[in-house]
């Protein structure tokens, strides 16, 4: 019997040979051609009223066009390489109703190879798009920072609360000026009743007594003083005070045991130091941020020299390999090298924010980051010791102290060359029992009251007077 002819296999299910071709195209299309099939860990959205951060986090790095459309206003980004998947439509759900920037979000499979997002925009935006390597517990990241056309001035924000803190204490005056004359012009105003007349002293018998005498009619109680010029005359030099909590946004800062954040712990803090100090007639608190977004290092120095700030305190709560590590702390920069191993380790750590925090430096940035974080003088650095003297002896009172004395590093935060300025570590978070402490809002308030109270003390004995400003 005769045999047909042999069948040979087809080339497109040659095993051997797929596998070498497949082997030559990737060597041809290199690492960005495979970036196809990323996979997405999470996406995050930070509003905040100074701009908003969409972060786009993948297990490779992804690049990404943009395009800013007007009427209505919406920012177009296409990503490359990127397969629509369930996680990245979590974006939709991101976008909250107060965000000032963003409307919300539209995502869709635009060609087998990109993805596009549509955001739409509640005002005109500077977009920055940037990546960001992979760093402590993040892999890449495709970070999205909508940033107003105009930014707001710190320094006529300062100026716009200071003028509706005066005109709310004016109307608090009036007030009670107009209560005053409403009860002067009110009849039958209840008269105080008589003071009971003394005993007149025991005499000797043989000696007549003396006449009681007449008591006199009783007296309507004397009004309360109308306000005087002092109340309602306006302060013309402010104290202004930057506080700057540490951290925030995708940066957490140290947790703790229990899963406190630093970064929520410190805001909680700042939030309450600045309405304690703006209590204080001639003083003004300012936040480098009041929301959980992320400031870059140099910028938080750059906020507290734009609205001319007399004194710059950034807030922390430490942390260290050794949970048993305990006690509150105050730093002042130091060209000279760190006063402690421990305090060179803090600073290098504080330093790395941000890596972590993600910031977009182009290179002139980094250029006027460095000249500034070179300009630190002697004298900034002499009156940061002194206040931080100041401060110090007032928190121990509320609390153990991890050191006695102020320490010193090259923290990057403190190097605003005329500002006196001072990092106050609350208590080591990673400590159970002081993450315990930082958790009690009882506990914070006698940490606020303590800061309080040292800077009021420092400001008493140094009023601000040499630079001659009138807010």
């Amino acid at each position: 019997m005769s045999r047909g002819p042999r069948c040979l296999p087809h080339p497109a299910f040659d095993r051997r040979g797929l596998l070498k071709r497949s082997g030559a195209l990737a060597l041809l299309l290199g690492a960005g051609e495979l970036a196809w099939g990323a996979g997405i860990v999470a996406v995050r959205v930070w509003p905040a009223t100074e701009y908003t951060r969409v972060t786009i986090e993948s297990d490779q790095a992804l690049s990404a066009r943009h395009l800013l459309i007007e009427s209505p206003d919406r920012l177009v980004i296409d990503i490359d390489n990127l397969e629509l998947s369930p996680a990245l439509r979590e974006l939709v759900g991101k976008v909250r109703a107060d965000d000032p920037f963003i409307t919300g979000v539209r995502v869709g499979q635009n060609q087998p190879r990109t993805v596009r997002l549509v955001i739409d925009l509640k005002q005109p935006t500077a977009p920055q798009l940037f990546r960001l390597s992979p760093v402590a517990a993040y892999q890449h990241r495709l970070v999205f920072d909508l940033y107003p056309t105009k930014a707001p001035d710190p320094l006529r924000a300062l100026l716009r609360e200071k003028t509706q803190a005066e005109e709310q204490a004016a109307r608090a005056v009036q007030d009670a000026l107009g209560e005053f004359i409403d009860r002067m012009d009110r009849p039958g105003i209840p008269e105080a009743p008589p003071v009971a007349a003394a005993k007149p002293p025991a005499r000797p018998p043989q000696v007549a007594a003396a006449p009681a005498p007449t008591p006199s009619p009783p007296m309507t109680p004397a009004p309360p003083p109308p306000p005087s010029a002092e109340q309602l005359r306006k302060i013309d030099r402010l104290i202004v005070v930057a506080l700057d909590p540490g951290h925030g946004g995708e940066d957490p800062g140290a947790i703790g045991p229990s899963g406190l954040k630093e970064k929520d712990v410190v805001l909680a803090v700042a939030l309450q130091l600045r309405d304690r100090l703006n209590a204080i007639p001639g003083m003004r608190a300012m936040l480098t941020r009041d929301d959980d977004f992320f400031v870059p290092l140099h910028e938080r120095v750059n906020k507290a020299r734009r609205v001319k700030a007399d004194l710059f305190v950034s807030i922390h709560a430490d942390a260290f390999i050794n949970p048993k590590a305990r006690g509150a702390g105050v730093f002042a920069l130091s060209n000279k090298g760190a006063s402690s191993a421990a305090a060179r380790w803090m600073a290098q750590r504080e330093n790395r924010a941000d890596r972590i925090g993600g910031t977009n430096l182009k290179s002139s940035d980094v250029h006027v980051m460095r000249a500034l974080l070179d300009m630190s003088t002697t004298a900034q650095i002499k009156d940061s010791l002194e206040i931080g003297k100041e401060v110090l002896s007032q928190i121990g009172k509320v609390g153990r102290l991890h050191k006695r004395q102020v320490e010193q590093a090259s923290f990057a935060v403190l190097k605003a060359p005329d500002i006196p300025s001072i990092l106050v570590e609350t208590a080591f978070i990673s400590n159970p029992e002081e993450e315990r402490k930082l958790a009690d809002p009882d506990y914070r308030g006698e940490l606020v009251k303590a800061l309080t109270t040292g800077i009021r003390r420092y400001f008493a004995r140094n009023p601000p007077v040499a630079r001659n400003r009138t807010l």
